[in-house]
């Protein structure tokens, strides 16, 4: 069978390096013994080594070309290799509700709605490998007082530990992105609870960043309503004078407690 041809439509740059695809594929060592999940295989140039760890691998790839060219090339995953879109998945039975590492050199287009999913199965997926577009893997690696850490580093920090393990150059893909990316793994901590109202953590945290120069004070007003309005004394409080960049986890879940406290008794 010929070669599969990238389709723009899809996102699809082929890594070409066999030398980066071994080391990309050795991050999962980290987490030693799970079985893996790959999100958009391509062609297997990551697959072929993943298959020779010793663990049951599944690959989920929403291309047909690429399948049917995985069918023939891989004929040991016969039904491991799953033509579905990842982002509708529901991974809860994949591996018979055991968790897995997750990796794939995910398409960039939609590789921060592929975080997030991870998000919801957190419990199933202790490590996450894989290689990004540099600027995301930035943000997500990102510390507090950096102009790269925002919402994507607050809620996936606020789950995993997060690592940038190398810069991949743009000179060996087929075809070549406009971006350099890089390769991260992200390893569950050991939080089991933030301490306060996910939802409701996840709303102030995307709502304060999306006015990220502003201060607390006014970019939280979007938090309540004229029927439920905070008191003046909440909007006098020290974290108040903050702008979002320098808030940490911690900082994140009290201010969460807080607009939820003052939620249930505002009028």
């Amino acid at each position: 069978m010929k070669s599969v041809r990238p389709k723009k439509h899809l996102g699809q740059h082929f890594l070409t390096d066999l030398n980066i695809a071994r080391r990309i594929a050795d991050t999962v060592d980290a987490c030693p013994k799970l079985p893996i999940l790959e999100i958009g295989p391509g062609m297997g140039v990551l697959t072929q080594y993943l298959v020779k760890k010793d663990r049951e691998v599944k690959a989920v790839e929403i291309d047909r070309e690429s399948v049917a060219f995985l069918h023939k090339n891989f004929p040991k995953l016969h039904d491991n290799i799953i033509g579905e879109d990842f982002l509708r998945m529901d991974l809860s039975e994949l591996f018979f509700g055991k968790p897995f590492v997750l990796t794939g050199n995910y398409p960039y287009d939609i590789s921060s709605q592929i975080f997030f999913k991870m998000l919801d199965y957190k419990d199933l997926i202790p490590c996450c490998t894989g290689m990004i577009q540099r600027e995301v893997a930035l943000r997500m690696a990102s510390a507090p007082g950096n102009k790269a850490y925002g919402i994507l580093s607050v809620l996936m920090q606020a789950w995993y530990d997060v690592e940038y393990l190398f810069t991949v150059d743009e000179s060996v893909f087929n075809p070549p992105p406009k971006v350099k990316s890089a390769v991260i793994r992200m390893t569950r901590n050991q939080v089991t609870e933030l301490g306060c109202d996910e939802k409701l953590f996840k709303r102030l945290v995307k709502t304060v960043f999306n006015q990220r120069r502003k201060m607390l004070r006014v970019s939280i007003k979007q938090m309540f309503s004229k029927e439920k309005s905070a008191s003046e004394a909440f909007f006098t409080l020290d974290i108040m004078t903050k702008r979002p960049e320098q808030l940490g986890i911690e900082q994140f879940v009290e201010l969460t407690n807080l607009v939820e406290k003052e939620l249930t008794t505002c009028k």
